[in-house]
């Protein structure tokens, strides 16, 4: 039954990701990928806050069912690491040599960034 929730979670993630992403690059004319910065450092805050709530106790979002759901199978579908890196190795390729090492430096600080402040919102509403 634990992959059913993973499945469902993954379900929506996945179209949430693909259209976040096509509305985020939409509104900006740049080379740098903004959508999957986006989705990523979003996944990120959303996981810090499933996991803080998770470890302050959160009645509903602390059960298995409710971590598998939104933490493996939402967020889980929802970030992308694979496109963060094939983007970053396109805007090598095409010459973009400063806007490829600001995704690798910017994406990981922002992502880290993003859990902790989730899991820090999480303690001040739960713990």
């Amino acid at each position: 039954m634990n992959w059913l929730y993973v499945c469902v979670g993954a379900a929506v993630g996945a179209p949430l990701r693909y259209l976040t992403d096509r509305a985020v690059q939409a509104r900006h004319d740049a080379l740098f990928p903004w959508g999957t910065f986006t989705v990523n450092i979003t996944g990120c805050l959303l996981l810090g806050l499933l996991t803080g709530a998770a470890l302050a106790g959160a009645p509903v979002l602390g059960a298995p069912q409710a971590q598998l759901l939104l933490a493996t199978g939402l967020c889980g579908a929802l970030s992308t690491y694979s496109t963060f890196s094939y983007e970053t190795l396109r805007l090598a390729e095409q010459g973009a040599a400063r806007y490829a090492l600001l995704n690798v430096a910017a994406s990981p600080a922002a992502g880290l960034g993003a859990a902790f402040a989730g899991v820090a919102l999480a303690r001040a509403a739960w713990g």
